[in-house]
């Protein structure tokens, strides 16, 4: 192919894309969209949709659309405005699927993007009319055009509830975190709950916790926010006392020396590498009903990973840091079942609004078979040569550890 035939045939891609964009976006803006369905990855990979249907729906603030996402063994769900439906649509549909169904009143618009110049071929509509049911399945703890205090003070919404155009992955982020708190509540104790927050931060979800806690299901509470930063600390001091959030407060401190005596409920998101095990230990310790921990920079099991059948992915310094994050947080996971707790490893948000998605969720069950989940760490910590931090930490609760006279690291 010459230059001039090269020329030629970007363009009529380039075209041929500008159509589909143009397609797709007059339907969401004439809510003439009733359905979609993109399916036929260009690149499949197990963290990756098969398939992904969108539903235009009804929630207090108006017409939304509920994206799914179809995993092999699970779906999420998310509601994204007109606007960000159409932008998501342009993007997604011929660059990252090769084939999409597009539902309208007049046609069904079927865009096959397997070659090079992505066709649309125009049907008999099969689906003229969306049912525009309420969107029932999406709990939402915090709605939006709701105004909840807080989040107007902590500039996530406007003082009458619409939440700000930059700050809509902060409120999901909020809403995700509180629907997996509101899940483990019917396995904490009755009466006057205690609450840690291991590394508040600036608190948005501490704060949201709080809310959840006394105003949505009326709980009494003491609830602690962690962190090492004074300034931080101080500034959340101060909003927690303008906002009379009774039984919320805010200490400097480390999770290592907190010295408290118990916990129904121990949350820490984002500590950084061994941060995490440090406050599993210490929720472990106190009690906890539940844990939910999102890791972040898992660094420490890195160089210390050694398999000989490994060696493809462990030479290549990526996918070894990659890998070596998978199997801390399985670790911590199969280590907390064999001190007595039930362990999900769940999403926490969509990866296209943080990298740092996974949750682990841990129930206290103390009659489990501690010493059959052992046993699979065991084998599992043995295959790859690694003793992580939690379970030095964990020595002395380990079973076997009496036997063995074995105490916890940095313990006298």
């Amino acid at each position: 192919m010459g230059a001039a035939d090269a020329t030629t045939a970007r363009a009529a891609r380039g075209a041929a894309a500008a159509d589909v964009e143009e397609l797709v976006r007059g339907l969401v803006a004439r809510e003439a969209l009733t359905g979609a369905t993109l399916s036929k990855p260009r690149r499949p990979a197990p963290g990756r949709p098969t398939r992904i249907t969108v539903d235009p729906v009804l929630v207090a603030a108006g017409r939304r659309y509920r994206w799914r996402y179809h995993h092999r063994t699970r779906t999420v769900d998310e509601s994204l405005t007109a606007e960000e439906t159409a932008r998501r649509l342009a993007r997604l549909v011929g660059a990252e699927f090769r084939q999409a169904l597009l539902h309208s009143p007049e046609a069904d618009h079927q865009v096959l993007a397997g070659g090079r110049t992505p066709a649309v071929l125009r049907r008999p509509p099969s689906r003229p009319q969306a049912p525009l049911v309420h969107d029932r399945r999406k709990r939402r703890l915090l709605g939006e055009g709701e105004p909840v205090p807080f989040l107007v003070e902590l500039g996530v919404t406007t003082p009458d509830g619409r939440v700000r155009r930059q700050r809509f992955d902060k409120f999901r982020q909020v809403n995700r975190f509180l629907e997996l708190v509101d899940d483990v509540l019917p396995a904490l104790p009755a009466g006057r709950l205690h609450v840690l927050d291991f590394g508040s931060g600036r608190s948005y979800l501490t704060f949201a916790l709080h809310h959840l806690l006394t105003a949505v299901h009326g709980r009494e509470a003491d609830i602690v926010g962690l962190d090492l930063h004074e300034d931080v600390v101080a500034a959340c001091e101060a909003l927690a006392r303008r906002l009379d959030a009774r039984g919320l407060r805010f200490e400097v401190g480390d999770i290592a020396g907190y010295a408290g005596d118990r916990a129904d409920l121990v949350v820490s998101l984002h500590a950084c590498d061994t941060a995490t095990d440090l406050a599993l230990d210490r929720a472990v310790r106190l009690g906890a009903r539940a844990i939910l921990a999102v890791p972040c920079c898992q660094h420490e099991l890195a160089g210390r990973i050694e398999h000989a059948a490994l060696a493809p992915l462990l030479s290549r310094g990526l996918l070894r840091q990659r890998f070596a994050a998978d199997v801390t947080d399985a670790a911590r996971a199969q280590l907390l079942e064999a001190v007595g707790y039930d362990v999900q490893v769940v999403e926490f948000v969509e990866l296209e609004h943080t990298p740092k998605n996974l949750l682990l969720r841990a129930l206290r069950r103390p009659r489990r078979d501690r010493g059959a989940a052992y046993a699979r760490y065991r084998a599992f910590a043995d295959a790859l040569g690694i003793e992580p931090a939690l379970e030095r930490l964990l020595a002395d609760l380990l079973p076997g550890a009496a036997a063995a006279g074995l105490r916890p690291a940095g313990r006298a």
